[in-house]
């Protein structure tokens, strides 16, 4: 009979015990991309925005820029946002190591519905929201960076460029994707105010028509990493690109 109970207690503690933790993944970058919802992108500028994502991730140099680091991977998680606390999860994380991962990340964003339609412009709510799920996940990555593109500069709570210099005091890149078809001088205003850490830097589009070759140029540019402190832009070999690529070389000084 005891025999019997002392069996039954065990498969019961068998049970209900819980799995040992997994041990996170490791990847050579965590990578938010940060997308601009916010009611001054209609319908055709944001259809433009995704399929330029989508073209990006299925072109053979990012998969190669993505297969050239140590762990030959990187983990990617897709966010759309617009106002202070207006932000929705378009594709989560994933992580990427080949062209049939890549390819399925593509169809993610292809199939992700718009799920924001205004409410501001609030860069600095993008990135903090960029920085819970980047210390929030299940992978270990050498390197995390924010990228935000946007056709308007910062109109809703705090401060882009407070919200900048707390990411990057905890290590964290921010990379700019302007569009310039509202505000020409927007790519100054992200240099300033929205970019941070050793090697930050802008490509900026000209329109939303130009968005899918800015963004190329840009995965390949930050897949691939700066070297900290480097003022001058990665190789044309390696980006394939004519256009200006402002480098931040250090880390905006912070207030203590």
């Amino acid at each position: 009979m005891w025999t019997l109970i002392r069996t039954l207690v065990l498969c019961l503690f068998a049970f209900v015990a819980p799995a040992p933790a997994q041990s996170p993944q490791a990847v050579d970058l965590a990578l938010v991309l940060a997308v601009d919802a916010s009611g001054s992108v209609d319908r055709v500028r944001f259809e433009l925005q995704k399929q330029g994502y989508v073209a990006a991730f299925r072109h053979p140099r990012v998969i190669g820029a993505i297969q050239s680091g140590p762990t030959q991977s990187i983990a990617v998680i897709m966010m759309q946002w617009t106002g202070p606390a207006l932000q929705v999860t378009a594709v989560p994380w994933t992580k990427i190591s080949d062209a049939a991962s890549a390819n399925a990340f593509a169809d993610k964003i292809a199939a992700a519905p718009r799920a924001l339609f205004g409410g501001g412009t609030s860069i600095s709510g993008a990135i903090d929201t960029a920085m819970a799920l980047l210390f929030d996940n299940p992978y270990r990555a050498a390197r995390r960076v924010i990228d935000i593109s946007g056709d308007g500069a910062n109109n809703r709570g705090r401060s882009a460029s407070q919200a900048r210099d707390e990411a990057v005091a905890r290590g964290v890149g921010i990379n700019g994707l302007p569009i310039l078809a509202l505000e020409p001088d927007l790519d100054h205003y992200y240099r300033e105010n929205v970019i941070g850490g050793p090697g930050a830097f802008v490509i900026a589009a000209k329109d939303f028509e130009t968005f899918g070759e800015a963004i190329l140029k840009k995965l390949i540019a930050e897949i691939a990493g700066v070297i900290p402190g480097r003022r001058e832009a990665p190789s044309p070999e390696s980006i394939n690109t004519t256009d200006e690529i402002a480098l931040a070389g250090d880390p905006p000084v912070l207030n203590r």
